[in-house]
């Protein structure tokens, strides 16, 4: 590839994080892991976060904690990654699903009130792109409702929409930090809430419902543990906390770079017949996670081909999850039952965004998208 989809920013800084990992006595859950949570809740103006082994356990996790269950409904979206609809399943919940608003592929919070019933417990919206949903208008709705709110911050560390950041009005937030994400180890995640017996139950549940993790239990002298629920195996260790820490410090450096190549390519797009984008709202700042530009569905997968043949790595971000197999065999789901979603879906290509890519570098993907979409008509 000239230009590769995805490139991380790990450098040496983070070698030698991990190089002085490896002289602690604790690789797995320790004083790197307490200290990343501290401070990735101070960066974020919440009480507490508590690291996982991925984004898709944060959300199960959250959900449990909160009382979700079998019999219960989760209202969420399907413009998003399956494991948002996934985790409401793991608790033996059912996702419902609201379309989203074509211009921004976010939850249309105007159509939530229409999907609550006296089976609703939850909403679970999702910050796609790195754009937040109306968190004011649906933490109104919620509580009107008494309903929970758990938040997929998968896409977002660093947005702010209305002077709201991510997690602040969910009684849940959960990220990812899959290989892939603006701050990254490869694989985990956090849950992070304002609720002190929710991370209480969160700290334990991530380890097995233990009442003291192994860095409690092997201090100064031994003590014993507990075990005061069935919980999970899913901790964040100290070797992905080294990884996190360092990056926590270039999170707005970084963005920044993002959000100067995502306005070169609004700036080209613009310019291209029948390729759009989606807006991020009035009043926001996006974390600038991904890029993606919308064209004729029927010619869709033939210029993302055309765009790989000419060096550049693309993906698609995402296809509607009421559309996947699992679902519709599951759920009966048929195509026209949420249209803005299956527009985006059917029509969205995902472009390199990360903060290494050279200038050059964009300007060979503009070129790569002119000339495909060129040959597509």
């Amino acid at each position: 590839m000239k230009v590769d989809f995805y490139r991380h920013s790990l450098g040496e800084i983070e070698k030698q994080a991990i190089a002085d990992v490896l002289d602690l006595v604790m690789l797995s859950t320790g004083n790197l892991t307490a200290e990343f949570e501290r401070k990735f809740a101070q960066y974020l103006g919440v009480s507490h976060a508590i690291g996982v082994m991925s984004g898709t356990h944060a959300l199960e996790l959250a959900l449990r904690g909160l009382g979700i269950g079998p019999g219960d409904e989760v209202i969420t979206t399907p413009m998003t990654f399956i494991a948002t609809a996934n985790a409401i399943q793991y608790v033996g919940a059912k996702p419902i699903f609201v379309d989203t608003e074509l211009e921004t592929g976010l939850m249309d919070v105007a159509q939530v009130a229409s999907k609550i019933n006296e089976r609703t417990r939850a909403i679970l919206p999702v910050h796609l792109y790195g754009a937040l949903v109306d968190m004011r208008a649906l933490r109104a709705l919620a509580d009107q409702y008494q309903l929970k709110i758990v938040e997929d911050c998968a896409h977002c560390v660093e947005g702010q929409r209305d002077g709201v950041g991510p997690g602040q009005m969910g009684d849940a937030a959960c990220f990812s930090f899959y290989a892939t994400k603006n701050l990254t180890c490869g694989e985990g995640g956090a849950i992070t809430t304002n609720d002190e017996e929710l991370a209480t139950w969160l700290r334990k549940a991530r380890l097995h419902g233990m009442s003291k993790g192994a860095a409690d239990r092997y201090g100064s002298t031994y003590q014993h543990w507990d075990m005061e629920f069935l919980g999970y195996k899913s901790n964040l260790t100290n070797i992905q906390a080294a990884l996190l820490l360092s990056q926590l410090d270039y999170l707005e450096e970084r963005r920044e770079r993002r959000e100067v190549i995502c306005r070169r390519y609004e700036k080209a797009f613009s310019d291209i017949k029948d390729v759009s984008f989606t807006i991020v709202p009035d009043g926001t700042r996006s974390a600038r996670h991904l890029f993606t530009i919308l064209v004729n569905p029927n010619r869709r997968d033939l210029i993302l081909n055309n765009i790989q043949a000419e060096g550049v790595g693309v993906t698609v971000n995402y296809r509607a999850i009421h559309l996947l197999s699992f679902y519709q065999k599951t759920f009966g789901f048929q195509r026209g039952t949420f249209p803005h979603a299956e527009q985006i879906g059917d029509s969205t290509i995902t472009l390199p965004l990360y903060p290494t890519l050279s200038e050059d570098a964009v300007e060979t993907v503009i070129e790569a998208v002119e000339k495909a979409c060129a040959q597509s008509c």
